[in-house]
Parts: C-alpha cells; structure tokens; sequence
C-alpha cells in the first residue's frame, strides 16, 4: 500500500488516516483544509482564534512549501472561523498580520462548528504555480 502522505508525516503532520494531505497535479496543488494541530495531533490556541488562525497558516506554508510551491503561488484561500463576530474579525487580523502584505483574494466565512472539538479554525487554498 502506498503511504500518499509519507512527506507530511516526515514534515511533523499528524497521522491523517483517510485522507491526503495534499496532491499535486500539473501545476496545481490541492489540499486538505489546514487545521490548528501539532505534530502531536494535538489543536493548539484552544478558545484563541488568533493562535488558530496563525498555526493553520503555517501548517499551510509547510505543505506549500513540501510539494515545492511557494507562499505566492497561493491564489484564494477560505477561512472558515467558529463563533462570534469578534472571532472572525481576530482571524482576519491574524491573516493580514501572517503575510505581512497583499493577501491573495479571501473568503472569510463564520461556521457553526468544524471537525474537532474545540477548532475554531480552518484554512483551505488553491495553489497554482505562475
């Protein structure tokens, strides 16, 4: 059998029974939304959006970076943020602050719940090379 997410696992990525990651096909690349979790598979930031947000971004840039793209390749990405108002716009301000300059068109979207308990935070992208 083979082990589609080998270079996240080598990388510190939790164990992702079910799934990939990510997978590259010509010049995009295709991700699994990006969560607040460890290496540990532990969420980081618990009750903190901004902690999540900014761990989701970097797991992001790890996985960008492991399929050899780079941060500009990323062409739109979607938050989506659990809770109040406040809580979105706390994400938001952790996205702008994170690229620290343009970021690629964005929709920022508030949930109800996401796949773990207490994740307030997930990041998903497109990523083409160009």
């Amino acid at each position: 059998m083979v082990d589609h997410n080998r270079k996240e696992l080598d990388a510190g990525f939790p164990e992702a029974p079910g799934y990939r990651y990510a997978q590259t096909v010509g010049d995009e690349l295709f991700v699994a939304g990006q969560v607040p979790m460890d290496s540990a598979g532990q969420l980081v930031g618990l009750g903190d959006p901004a902690t999540q947000t900014t761990k989701c971004l970097d797991n992001l840039k790890t996985l960008i970076e492991l399929h050899d793209f780079v941060v500009g390749d990323i062409r739109h990405l979607t938050i989506y943020v659990v809770g109040e108002q406040a809580n979105l716009t706390t994400s938001w301000q952790s996205v702008t602050d994170w690229f620290d300059g343009p970021v690629p068109p964005a929709t920022l979207l508030g949930v109800n719940l996401l796949g773990y308990p207490d994740q307030l935070l997930e990041i998903d992208a497109r990523i083409k090379r160009g």
